[in-house]
């Protein structure tokens, strides 16, 4: 196995939103990668402790079950883990075998914990890769717009994943904001006005000026 140093030097103690991701060159299930490859495409890329575990087992047939709502979103799925090659090749292979489920996107190994480091899961002090639990939603242009970070006890919600990714593309294309529990077809927020007479116009029209709400003129679920 080959990493290239693509930029990781450097680099803040913790990665925060709004940051350009680290690009890495790595084996996966699906052959050579590097994260610069899909430039241009929403990337979710969720990382995991170890192969054969059950909570992880069980989100890997959750989003194989659904990329194809990631893929209609523009949106592709990675997993690293610290596991070899072959035992994600192992693994997958069970997973099929044992629940008639693929798993449809390349799953990344990261033995030496670069990845893992470069992404500020783990720490060079850390005693096992128990941290590696976190989701990074990574916009088309390389840069990290939202990170989730799960305990080893819990499972991550699909469905959660979706919607903050529909949410950060209604953003981003629509230039609003989405309220709590926001789902596509759910009214959306405005920004708030920025001077006195936009103040006193919305109040005069009997509408709260911080808190101005407008129907989604794209309407449809997940």
């Amino acid at each position: 196995m080959t990493y290239h140093d693509t930029g990781m030097q450097g680099l803040p103690s913790l990665l925060q939103i709004g940051d350009p991701a680290p690009n890495f060159q790595a084996r996966t299930t699906q052959g050579e990668i590097s994260l610069s490859d899909y430039r241009g495409n929403w990337v979710l890329l969720f990382s995991h402790p170890a192969d054969f575990t059950p909570v992880c087992t069980s989100e890997f047939i959750a989003l194989a079950q659904a990329n194809e709502r990631f893929e209609a979103l523009n949106c592709r799925l990675l997993a690293v883990s610290v596991d070899s090659l072959y035992s994600h090749l192992a693994w997958i292979r069970a997973i099929r075998e044992k629940f008639g489920v693929t798993i449809p996107f390349p799953v990344i190994e990261d033995p030496s914990l670069v990845i893992g480091e470069a992404y500020c899961m783990i720490n060079e002090t850390a005693s096992d890769a128990a941290t590696m639990r976190s989701t990074f939603f990574i916009d088309p242009d390389g840069i990290i717009r939202t990170i989730l970070c799960y305990p080893a006890t819990i499972g991550r919600s699909v469905e959660e994943m979706l919607r903050i990714l529909a949410a950060l593309q209604k953003v981003d294309s629509d230039q609003v904001l989405t309220p709590a529990g926001w789902q596509p077809g759910d009214d959306i927020l405005l920004p708030p006005h920025q001077d006195q007479r936009g103040m006193l116009d919305a109040e005069g029209e009997g509408n709260c000026w911080f808190y101005r709400t407008q129907p989604d003129k794209e309407k449809g679920a997940l």
